[in-house]
């Protein structure tokens, strides 16, 4: 593998995070890197950049699930000491926000996830 120190003004982490948070390729910044919801595509339409060799694997879920954990469980303690709703109300709306913002960002951390590969020269990316 080669020194990532070598490449890294060319390669600067946090743009390229950003650009794959918005599910571009963080080489051009204009090619999506997503075909599906988490399908990768193997390599980029516009730059030809190749994101088959990727490994996000379970980040994305894990990171996902840390942080619609860390969001939703204080807002529900707050919401029930100081409104006290029915449980039926608060289970149902706590449930369609943990699903919604679960879902809205599972495919951004999937994208910013190959972003900072791709930025450290992770796993096969050169």
């Amino acid at each position: 593998m080669s020194n990532p120190t070598n490449n890294k003004a060319e390669r600067p982490t946090m743009p390229a995070v950003l650009k794959g948070w918005k599910r571009k390729c963080p080489q051009c910044g204009s090619g999506p890197l997503l075909s599906g919801y988490l399908t990768v595509n193997d390599t980029c339409t516009v730059c030809s950049e190749e994101f088959h060799h990727h490994r996000a694997d379970d980040g994305p879920a894990y990171l996902t699930i840390l942080l619609v954990g860390h969001l939703m469980a204080p807002l529900l303690h707050m919401i029930f000491v100081r409104y006290r709703p029915e449980p039926l109300v608060l289970f149902t709306i706590f449930a369609v926000g943990c699903v919604g913002l679960s879902l809205y960002l599972l495919p951004r951390l999937k994208g910013a996830m190959i972003g900072f590969q791709w930025a450290r020269l992770m796993h096969g990316f050169r």
